[in-house]
């Protein structure tokens, strides 16, 4: 059974930067085992799961083994840990002609040459090998047992429909939850299945879009859908409207991470495309869950200023958070591990412009994506273990296993973070 308060784990999207998350939880998890012993082990910290791109797929990984927490992280770390481009998209040279050369071509010369309309790559790059590994990794046919049998409340992943422009959130829940929508969002119950993983990780023009069914559509009426992370203006909304009444936020950049260069404003060199394609890839990934945490904030401390009455007439709830990202900048961590990538796939990049070595590299943010190479997860990964680590005191508070109890809410006077679904 998961613990109680209904705790959320929250996990961004950011291709390649989702390491940082699973060094997260295996400090999570050695923390936990200091302060309650093994008595924790099987037991899952969190009963409501929700991710987005890469973290759609370590969500689900967790999901599917929330009877056996500490083993499901270790399964996760170690594919990390020993992470290799191929195994995400194909980094040999023929795979890497087949997709990215010819839509540089394309680019380049745009489609008025009929054999490459007839052509028509779809991506960048071909992601073939993630759907092997999903099959590995992310067993779903154990999903409805975990949610039948009480270890699991819910799973949400996100995703992007280039059909119909809007934002999804497709949720499995041990118990009827009325689906919800929004301005430009909708959510939907759903079996999950790997499709949705491979549509939640389809970073735009990288990786192929994925065909989709939709919940109250007929039978092959659903529509292509990409990267959850893109149209995504509420990240932390499917952990509350699932029910959770504390939120565990893994970001994987800007949230606290060292503001930037000063330097950088005085390049003269006109942006490449690589630095172009990076900015927007942050705006895509990273920004809406900072905006929504500070939504989230702002919201707690002008509630603060408001009397019982007043509070009274508002759908606002309080609900505790903790939000661990960053302390590094993960676009200079990636600077230092260009090297790493199968030579196919640095040609391909350097074709935009990535290229360089340590504060002089040049499209660092776009590779820090796609470097799915053990040198740069691993360290992603001790970054967050580190991080964790550094903040055990805030950890131990919030999940209470500072208490004798373990599982009893303490009665202090913090005030929590409130939200806004």
């Amino acid at each position: 059974m998961h613990e109680t308060p209904l705790t959320a784990l929250v996990l961004s999207g950011g291709g390649a930067r989702a390491a940082y998350q699973v060094g997260v939880l295996r400090a999570l998890v050695r923390i936990r085992r200091d302060a309650l012993g093994p008595v924790a082990r099987l037991r899952s910290p969190f009963g409501v799961i929700c991710g987005t791109s890469a973290g759609a797929i370590n969500a689900a990984a967790l999901a599917c083994h929330s009877d056996r927490f500490e083993a499901a992280v270790e399964v996760i770390a170690r594919v990390w840990q020993h992470f290799r481009a191929e195994q995400v998209y194909r980094a040999d040279s023929l795979g890497v002609i087949r997709s990215g050369a010819q839509w540089l071509t394309m680019m380049s010369i745009g489609w008025v040459i009929a054999r490459w309309r007839r052509a028509r790559p779809r991506s960048l790059l071909d992601n073939t090998p993630l759907a092997e590994l999903l099959q590995r990794l992310v067993p779903l046919e154990r999903l409805p047992t975990m949610l039948e049998q009480g270890h699991l409340h819910a799973l949400a992943v996100t995703a992007s429909s280039y059909s119909s422009g809007e934002h999804y959130t497709f949720f499995d829940a041990a118990r009827p939850v009325a689906p919800w929508e929004r301005s430009q969002r909708v959510a939907v119950p759903a079996r999950l299945t790997h499709a949705h993983l491979l549509a939640s990780s389809a970073i735009p023009f990288v990786f192929p879009a994925a065909r989709l069914d939709v919940a109250g559509q007929a039978e092959g009426s659903g529509g292509w859908f990409g990267d959850g992370s893109m149209r995504q203006t509420a990240p932390l909304s499917p952990a509350v409207h699932l029910g959770a009444q504390r939120l565990f936020i893994v970001g994987v950049g800007r949230t606290q991470e060292p503001a930037g260069r000063t330097s950088v404003a005085a390049d003269p060199t006109y942006p490449n495309l690589a630095q172009i394609a990076g900015h927007a890839m942050s705006s895509i990934f990273l920004d809406a869950l900072a905006v929504d945490i500070e939504r989230m904030r702002r919201i707690n401390r002008t509630l603060a200023l408001l009397p019982d009455s007043a509070l009274a007439d508002t759908e606002l709830r309080p609900l505790e958070a903790l939000v661990i990202s960053p302390s590094q900048r993960l676009d200079d961590i990636a600077a230092r591990h260009l090297g790493a990538l199968p030579a196919p796939v640095r040609a391909l990049l350097r074709g935009f412009g990535v290229g360089g070595q340590g504060e002089q590299a040049r499209g660092s943010t776009l590779a820090s994506y796609l470097l799915f190479e053990a040198p740069y997860t691993q360290e992603l990964m001790a970054l967050g273990e580190a991080d964790t680590q550094a903040r055990r005191d805030e950890v131990l508070r919030f999940f209470a296993w500072d208490t004798a109890e373990g599982g009893r809410r303490r009665s202090g006077t913090e005030q929590p973070d409130l939200l806004l679904p």
